[in-house]
């Protein structure tokens, strides 16, 4: 799924919001979403997950082609760990 399908459901399911609403909406929590990562903040969405950031730490890398080494600098990653009523019901 995409973004525009979940807003096309979004819509589906709410007939009384204009599809440009839902969009807004949408791209407006996925911005929120996204700043408190940048911020390092943890969103928790209960029963869903959990989004973080964790650091990875510099280290030596290898350039695939020529197979020279090359240092990859310290970096931050999004993460994000299921909540257990997601997992429960992917394990159904």
């Amino acid at each position: 799924m995409v973004k525009s399908e979940l807003v096309q459901i979004i819509a589906r399911h709410n007939p009384h919001l204009f599809q440009r609403d839902v969009e807004n909406i949408v791209n407006a929590i996925f911005e929120e979403i996204s700043t408190a990562l940048a911020n390092g903040d943890r969103v928790e969405l209960r029963g869903f997950g959990a989004f973080s950031v964790k650091s990875r730490s510099a280290r030596n890398g290898r350039n695939p082609r020529t197979g020279e080494a090359v240092a990859v600098d310290e970096k931050w990653i999004p993460f994000f760990k299921t909540g257990k009523d997601l997992r429960d019901r992917l394990n159904q």
